[in-house]
């Protein structure tokens, strides 16, 4: 094991904030979790990093910074109409979502191009154009931290939400994901209502519908209005899209007829909350280093030399200017460290 100390965290964040971590170290196999937790010398205080690409580092980070790099696909089982893989949770998710539409196993394709790693899906229980990763997570594993032992969670045992799990919950920072089991399918099931989908489609002229047309429609959307994180600073969607209720949002309609809202359940409708932030002017937004994306009003972004506390002054501008316009509170959807 390769322990480095004060090393700067610049390379392994999307938002690209200059800040040094006590004790650093990267993971290349499982075993080492139970190496570093029984190793008295080494902090207590462990923090979990896949791609950095849904952090933003406020400050310099105390503890031990365990730089997920756990490599490996492999097919646990598959019968007639589904197929198991076990995902160690290094991989890059992208890498993962091309691999299963190169097999031709359907679930994930609405996912492609979302940044960072596998180990990030579940805890964040990610989404985009009408699919979220729990729809195919068929177990989780990770090193719990107190119980020093790998521990196995079932899809139910997650419990996941909206952008959420008990990995953000009643676990957090007390499990290490090592890998995940992904139940995907070899009969496809195409999911294109949601969003810019079929009009993608249309315009790209596709004649057969498959899984990697879907995923082709969803990379080009995605690329067309987020910013490269390799060519300026950012964490993607900042803010979670909220869910107000039936009679607010109808409210709403009424001085805002065009506001765009998808069912969230039977008596709450979900709100874009890059519209919102539109409507309140931040599109385009530049103070300093730090802003909000000419593109896309749901990304903040650093133009160079923000910190991770001008990010966050920023962000809560922006939600308080939603919530005196809107009543609605915007929730963040990156993890502040």
């Amino acid at each position: 094991m390769q322990l480095q100390q004060n090393i700067s965290l610049k390379p392994f964040n999307t938002f690209g904030i200059d800040v040094s971590a006590e004790y650093f170290v990267e993971l290349e196999h499982a075993a080492m979790l139970e190496e570093i937790a029984n190793d008295a010398a080494l902090p207590k205080q462990v923090h979990a990093l896949g791609g950095g690409s849904n952090i933003l580092l406020s400050k310099a980070v105390s503890g031990l910074v365990v730089h997920n790099k756990l490599k490996g696909i492999v097919i646990e089982k598959e019968d007639s109409e589904h197929v198991w893989l076990r995902v160690e949770a290094g991989e890059i998710w992208h890498k993962l979502v091309m691999y299963a539409i190169s097999n031709g196993w359907a679930g994930i394709e609405n996912l492609a191009l979302i940044p960072g790693t596998v180990g990030a899906a579940p805890i964040q229980n990610i989404g985009a154009y009408g699919v979220e990763a729990k729809e195919t997570i068929e177990s989780v594993t990770g090193w719990h931290w107190e119980e020093r032992a790998f521990i196995d969670y079932t899809n139910a045992d997650c419990n996941f939400g909206y952008r959420d799990s008990i990995f953000k919950g009643r676990l957090k920072d007390k499990i290490f994901i090592s890998s995940v089991i992904f139940k995907l399918n070899k009969k496809p099931t195409f999911h294109t209502a949601y969003g810019p989908i079929q009009h993608e489609l249309e315009r790209m002229n596709i004649a057969e519908l498959s899984i990697k047309a879907i995923a082709d429609a969803v990379i080009a959307i995605r690329s067309s209005k987020l910013p490269d994180p390799k060519k300026i600073g950012n964490a993607g969607s900042f803010f979670k899209n909220p869910a107000i209720s039936t009679e607010h949002f109808e409210m709403l309609q009424t001085n805002y007829p065009g506001i765009p809202c998808y069912p969230f359940s039977e008596t709450m409708m979900k709100v874009p909350a890059g519209w919102l932030i539109e409507q309140c002017g931040w599109k385009g937004y530049r103070k300093g280093d730090t802003g909000v994306h000419e593109k896309q009003a749901l990304v903040i972004v650093n133009y160079g030399k923000a910190s991770g506390e001008e990010i966050w002054a920023l962000s809560g501008e922006i939600m308080q200017s939603v919530k005196e316009r809107f009543g609605i509170n915007l929730e963040r959807e990156v993890q502040v460290w």
